[in-house]
């Protein structure tokens, strides 16, 4: 069997895939283009890809392919219809990043909320150097304990913050943009409600034609001055010029997001002229990617196709 990895490097260098070689002939491309991928695939039997698109163009002389291997949850590069028509089976793989991206979430939150990128700035300035007293109270913050949190969206990801949103004292609710029914063990309020309420509002929700854009103009101006937005689900969520101006104008206190609408970051985004890291917090999509997290990710790839080839 060949198995050929489009974009092996979206799974980072520091992963071990060496066993894969014991389930066909491995070819590992860094990444590959549309172009590239249609090229790249004419002998495979089995692709494992992560943004890499699969679809009639890409695939159209893999003549061999069999079996398409998405090393993420969300499956929006392939076209499921064509490869149905193919008899060509795919796979991906949910809940292997729930708790990596839960522990990013609260980072981000505490970096926000505690003002660590002041204080982390004047001890290293020297100020602390040249005080008179020991402590330094021109940033303030406050306790997370009695505040209100509110999560939009509440599949593995959103439970697993609610949970850890209420170990911290937190009055914990969650909304669902789908119109879901209330789960039991949560309190569900609707979108409304949520915003007007929350301290903290902290997106867990996958892209659909409900989400997109559900964060806009209107919305922001529903949440508190106070409040803090964090969005870790998908970057299309969020209007990031509405964003934008809602952080320049203090209709909101400050953001952190591990997502964007176009990734990497486009020289064009709006946010990138905010550079007080007191209101706004960006990092490169990297809240799924713990080194559990990619393991236990490659490792049930490998499962996939060990299964799939005895089968």
């Amino acid at each position: 069997m060949n198995i050929v990895f489009l974009d092996a490097k979206t799974i980072g260098d520091d992963i071990d895939l060496s066993s894969f070689d014991e389930l066909g002939k491995v070819t590992k491309y860094d990444f590959s283009t549309a172009a590239e991928a249609r090229e790249r695939s004419v002998d495979a039997d089995i692709l494992v890809i992560n943004k890499a698109p699969v679809n009639a163009y890409t695939t159209e002389k893999a003549d061999r392919l069999k079996l398409v291997c998405v090393t993420a949850t969300g499956t929006n590069n392939l076209d499921k219809d064509y490869l149905k028509e193919r008899g060509i089976q795919w796979r991906n793989v949910a809940g292997y990043s729930t708790d990596s991206v839960t522990q990013h979430t609260f980072a981000m939150l505490l970096y926000l909320y505690e003002k660590l990128s002041y204080y982390d700035h004047y001890v290293k300035s020297g100020g602390y150097v040249s005080d008179v007293i020991f402590s330094h109270f021109s940033e303030t913050f406050r306790e997370l304990k009695g505040k209100t949190f509110g999560i939009i969206g509440l599949g593995n990801i959103g439970r697993s913050v609610y949970h850890v949103a209420k170990a911290f004292g937190l009055n914990t609710i969650y909304a669902s943009p789908s119109g879901a029914p209330p789960q039991e063990g949560y309190t569900q309020v609707s979108l409304d409600t949520l915003l007007k309420e929350a301290d903290i509002v902290s997106i867990h929700a996958p892209l659909t034609p409900a989400t997109e854009n559900l964060i806009n103009r209107e919305r922001l101006a529903q949440m508190k001055e106070t409040a803090i937005l964090l969005n870790l689900a998908r970057g299309q969520i969020v209007d990031e010029d509405a964003l934008a101006g809602a952080l320049e104008n203090g209709v909101i206190a400050a953001a952190g997001l591990d997502v964007l609408r176009t990734e990497p970051m486009s020289e064009k985004n709006p946010l990138l002229k905010i550079k007080d890291s007191r209101k706004l917090l960006i990092t490169p999509h990297i809240g799924w990617a713990s080194v559990e997290a990619r393991t236990r990710l490659m490792a049930t790839i490998h499962g996939q196709i060990k299964e799939f080839l005895e089968v």
